[in-house]
């Protein structure tokens, strides 16, 4: 099966073609844009399926980044994603920005507890906890910096993510630390998915509410003078 992931969830505007049946990538565009996914997703798409030499009728799977990330780009690409899988009759799936930096942590260090977390300001941290064997033990959610450091030191977990750098120096102490990133590398959002395979719709994971919100006592109750 041919994988098409897509992950717009940070910066990055990428697309990958992925053969799950020889675990070989088969082409890829990333673009760093900071901004601006919807109006480049498509072309990102196209040229890493004319790298990988596949057309959208040879694809098996739709893989895309579910968040936590851009507000505006999580919905660019999941839109997206369920687009294309709704038109081609094929799956799509959802894969976190925390499960995949958490992969690759376990990748660099095999059986230990990973917690994945990113900066969400406002002296937040998005976080989610895997155990030895990758199992989610916590999360994703939204919680404290000293909350990600307790759980970070009781466990000795190796961190990944942009907030790793921050729980590790509030901690106080080392840590191994794989990517720092704010997403991972699209490849690892294709394998994920075709490991995954089919389950519930992707759709966003937010795991905070947007910024803009009505004033109190701005909507009136119409009522009769």
């Amino acid at each position: 099966m041919k994988v098409l992931a897509i992950d717009c969830a940070a910066s990055l505007c990428a697309a990958c073609v992925y053969d799950a049946a020889v675990g070989r990538e088969l082409g890829r565009s990333v673009l760093d844009l900071g901004k601006g996914h919807a109006e480049h997703l498509m072309a990102v798409i196209a040229d890493a399926l004319k790298a990988g030499a596949t057309g959208y009728v040879g694809l098996g799977a739709i893989a895309v980044s579910v968040g936590p990330g851009s507000f505006t780009g999580l919905r660019v690409g999941v839109s997206t994603a369920r687009g294309l899988a709704l038109a081609l009759k094929v799956p799509a799936i959802g894969v976190t920005t925390l499960e995949a930096l958490a992969a690759e942590a376990a990748i660099a260090f095999p059986g230990r507890p990973v917690l994945a977390a990113l900066d969400a300001g406002r002296e937040e941290i998005h976080a989610a906890l895997y155990d030895e064997t990758s199992g989610l033990t916590y999360g994703p959610a939204v919680t404290t910096l000293a909350n990600a450091v307790a759980m970070a030191s009781g466990r000795s977990a190796v961190l990944a993510g942009t907030a790793a750098t921050l729980i590790a120096e509030a901690a106080g102490r080392i840590f191994d630390i794989g990517p720092r990133t704010a997403t991972a590398d699209i490849l690892t959002y294709a394998w994920l998915a075709a490991a995954k395979g089919q389950g519930e719709r992707p759709k966003p994971l937010y795991l905070r509410g947007a910024d803009a919100k009505p004033q109190a006592g701005f909507i009136l109750s119409r009522q009769r003078p």
